[in-house]
């Protein structure tokens, strides 16, 4: 089994963000905000927490682009990209991102959007589901 230190993305961790990566895959990307939101004000203490908020941001950046707010959506893709620059530095990503919820693909994506992008820029992170894989304890 996996051995993961406290401060990093762990069984806990993917078993409390499932609910929200599969509000993001139905496009319900505010719910998925507000049910994100909760685990990151939960977990204030720990850097793993650094996973929801990423998710987080990248979910109001599309429901501001759904709304026509590309100004929004670029603010707060942004702010994403921060926070996964912010995961890798930290050391808060574990192969649990990888292997169950696509995460390079995710930050690809993510990355791939320019600074001052329009709203065709977004087309592939609109297209975007995680591939949530099962696991075993």
């Amino acid at each position: 089994m996996e051995e993961h230190y406290y401060g990093q993305f762990s069984y806990d961790h993917l078993n409390k963000i499932l609910h929200g990566i599969e509000l993001f895959n139905d496009e319900k990307y505010w719910e998925c905000h507000e049910f994100l939101e909760d685990l990151w004000l939960e977990d204030i203490a720990d850097n793993a927490r650094l996973v929801y908020w990423a998710v987080l941001q990248v979910a109001v950046s599309l429901y501001h682009l759904r709304e026509e707010n590309l100004v929004g959506a670029s603010g707060l893709l942004k702010k994403a990209k921060d926070k996964l620059f912010r995961c890798e530095k930290h050391k808060v990503e574990t192969a649990l991102l990888f292997n169950h919820l696509d995460w390079s693909n995710f930050k690809k994506i993510v990355r791939s959007i320019p600074e001052s992008p329009n709203s065709e820029d977004f087309e592939s992170l609109l297209k975007f589901k995680f591939k949530v894989k099962e696991y075993r304890r």
